[in-house]
């Protein structure tokens, strides 16, 4: 028998030597987050969980087990027939499930017996995530940060695309987040991951990267949205450099108007987004702005937004949280169109 069990900080040191990763948890726990990379054969879905579940409270959990036998068993012989029988003899897989348990060692005492070198997960997701969580105290700090600072619309979301393009190392947080960064971040009909998902992704971006080479890293808040930012992350990336972009300010209600589109198409989405504003700008100040959308004078509203709203709060977050920024080196960029940022992230990677 070729059956082992590994430890999640193995698992992890390892992960690019398997040749596929297995999630045996239903499509739910699947989704909620799972190990970087990992497929979903399930052991038992949602609804047969449910069932069975349902037969252990109000039947027994004899009858229970023996439900749960056999579903477990059809699942997996239609995982073998659909995902396995095009497999080599050397393809190694790595099982697991919610605790390392049941669901996956019905799986991997299978493949093992079919003659392949499968690796268990001990304690499954559950200890993959308390090592992602301790990794995540110590795995930021092995790099140098690059921070892009800027107002509302000054493109550094742009821009850290064009240093990506030039091959420089970015971490782009608001991308992983599913979120702009602000009020207005959050793309309608596009949620957010998990704050479990968003740690994994944080996470399988930095193992990845060179620890002699900087990191470029857009001057986040200590969320993106309702997602968190590591703590050890959020203190290095205070401490670090900073780069201040800087966009005349029709060139930034252009680039907003851009890259928030689906508001200037949905004036009630944009709208109703804005009342998260009345506490902090009141009803009146809203109302104003919410009359002037509906009129169709959107770049107006975003105007005011920019200059009575996002860049005095920007200005007094940077000032108060990142300790580089009065001495910031000075980016000017004509416009936020493709040449300007080729020619920016060239220059910053010179």
């Amino acid at each position: 028998m070729t059956l082992q069990t590994i430890t999640a900080t193995e698992a992890l040191r390892r992960l690019d030597g398997f040749s596929t990763i297995i999630d045996a948890r239903s499509e739910s726990e699947y989704a909620e987050d799972r190990l970087p990379g990992a497929v979903n054969w399930p052991s038992l879905t949602d609804e047969e969980r449910r069932l069975v579940g349902t037969e252990y409270k109000q039947v027994s959990p004899f009858v229970a087990k023996k439900r749960g036998a056999a579903l477990v068993a059809r699942n997996i012989a239609a995982h073998i027939e659909r995902e396995v029988f095009d497999k080599p003899k050397d393809w190694q897989p790595l099982v697991y499930c919610w605790r390392g348990g049941k669901r996956s060692g019905s799986l991997a005492l299978v493949l093992d017996q079919i003659g392949f070198k499968v690796h268990l997960l001990e304690g499954g997701y559950r200890e993959y995530r308390r090592a992602v969580t301790a990794d995540l105290q110590q795995l930021p700090l092995r790099f140098r940060y690059r921070v892009l600072c800027g107002k509302t619309g000054s493109g550094k979301s742009r821009l850290l695309g064009a240093l990506r393009d030039q091959g420089a190392q970015v971490l782009d947080l608001e991308a992983l987040a599913n979120h702009r960064g602000s009020v207005l971040g959050l793309v309608p009909g596009s949620p957010q991951p998990s704050q479990k998902q968003f740690d994994s992704r944080v996470w399988e971006t930095l193992r990845h990267f060179d620890p002699e080479r900087e990191v470029w890293i857009e001057s986040e808040s200590k969320k993106v949205g309702e997602l968190r930012v590591p703590e050890t992350l959020v203190e290095r990336m205070r401490a670090s450099p900073c780069v201040r972009v800087e966009l005349p300010l029709e060139a930034r209600v252009q680039l907003l108007m851009e890259d928030y589109d689906f508001f200037v198409k949905d004036v009630p989405a944009f709208c109703e987004r804005l009342d998260a504003l009345r506490a902090l700008r009141g009803n009146e100040v809203v109302n104003g702005w919410q009359e002037a959308a509906k009129a169709g004078r959107i770049e107006d509203v975003v105007r005011e937004l920019l200059l009575k709203h996002y860049d005095p709060v920007y200005l007094q977050s940077m000032q108060r949280n990142f300790r580089d920024f009065d001495n910031a080196v000075v980016l000017e960029l004509p416009d936020g169109g493709a040449a300007a940022l080729r020619g920016a992230a060239a220059k910053l990677t010179e």
